[in-house]
């Protein structure tokens, strides 16, 4: 891959900690892609108008308050009203299993739950972008 994948960390809703999104946010950077992290409590309006001002390839939403139903499907109908299309959305934090199926039939691609290694979401993202850049 000669251009750098473009990927937009963000923590939606009122959860205040961000240590987990910071950790994967250097991490993708080490990794060698291009991360644009929002910040904490942004809105779903917010989130997706970094993802179309930055030309992200990927959205990577960071979850612990509970929220996530709720939140998630709002940034995705947002993301569809937009226009926005090929991107990869993923999501972390925690979110219980049973609701893992619900936020993948919105158009999430993973989830990505406590104990999951740095590494796996990595090449998740590579082998992902690199799948929709093809397609």
């Amino acid at each position: 891959m000669d251009a750098k994948i473009r990927v937009v960390i963000a923590k939606p809703g009122l959860d205040g900690h961000d240590r987990g999104a910071k950790v994967i946010a250097q991490a993708l950077r080490d990794a060698g892609m291009e991360v644009i992290y929002t910040g904490i409590r942004q809105t779903p309006a917010a989130i997706v108008n970094v993802v179309i001002q930055e030309d992200a390839q990927v959205l990577g939403l960071s979850i612990l308050s509970g929220a996530h139903n709720h939140l998630i499907p709002k940034v995705m109908e947002l993301l569809e009203v937009n226009g926005v299309k090929d991107l990869c959305v993923v999501a972390g934090g925690v979110i219980p299993d049973e609701d893992i199926p619900r936020l993948k039939k919105v158009g999430v691609k993973e989830v990505f739950t406590p104990g999951t290694s740095i590494k796996d979401v990595i090449n998740f993202i590579r082998n992902e972008v690199v799948h929709t850049s093809v397609a």
